[in-house]
């Protein structure tokens, strides 16, 4: 196996790990220990990738957000990408480990030593492109801001998810996403427009 590939391997096999334990745990209870433990690497081979647990909590948190940022290039997109994004997260969020604990991991940054909410950020931002071409088709009621909106739109997701694990065990993410949107929508799009929209996602 090429040095390369095997680096990667390692790389790849200590952030699954860390994603178990902090979806387990928390940033806060996770131990580099328990992440060597799930991950069956040396403690040589972590360092070698990363210098600490909170660089391993930042890069899972990077890896997933990042996704979100060429959508702001797809073309026809608007409201119903933003709806779409938000149910293909909560998908993501019961199938994927790795999600749940990036998504944990940015609502407990305040228990980093150098927290940052450019991760929030960037996920505000792909959200408020999307508003903003909404807006120029005529699809934003008068006088909204797009920015205001996502920053809603992001904290409403974030609030719906966190009920849905403490709840439900976000068995019921889906339905909670759907009924989020059939709020949100009327005071979003302009009534002329809103049939053309589905709270429950296209996709």
């Amino acid at each position: 196996m090429a040095k390369q590939e095997r680096a990667e391997r390692t790389r790849t096999a200590i952030l699954d790990a860390a994603a178990k334990v902090f979806d387990d745990h928390g940033f806060f209870g996770a131990t580099l220990s328990d992440i060597l433990q799930h991950a069956s690497v040396t403690k040589g081979a972590l360092y070698f990738h990363f210098q600490s647990k909170e660089q391993i909590a930042h890069a899972l948190i990077d890896e997933q957000f990042a996704v979100w940022q060429p959508l702001s290039d797809l073309p026809d997109i608007g409201v119903q990408t933003v709806i779409d994004l938000t149910h293909a997260m909560a998908r993501r969020l019961q199938e994927d480990v790795r999600v749940r604990a990036s998504i944990r991991l940015v609502i407990e940054q305040g228990t980093f030593a150098d927290p940052t909410p450019k991760a929030y950020q960037q996920w505000i931002s792909v959200v408020e492109s999307c508003l903003a071409r909404a807006r120029e088709k005529g699809d934003l009621v008068d006088g909204l801001d797009p920015n205001d909106a996502a920053t809603y739109i992001i904290g409403s997701f974030t609030g719906v998810q966190v009920s849905s694990e403490v709840l439900a065990q976000r068995t019921d993410i889906t339905q909670r996403v759907t009924t989020m949107w059939q709020i949100v929508l009327p005071g979003l799009v302009p009534p002329r427009r809103r049939a053309k929209f589905t709270p429950e996602g296209s996709a």
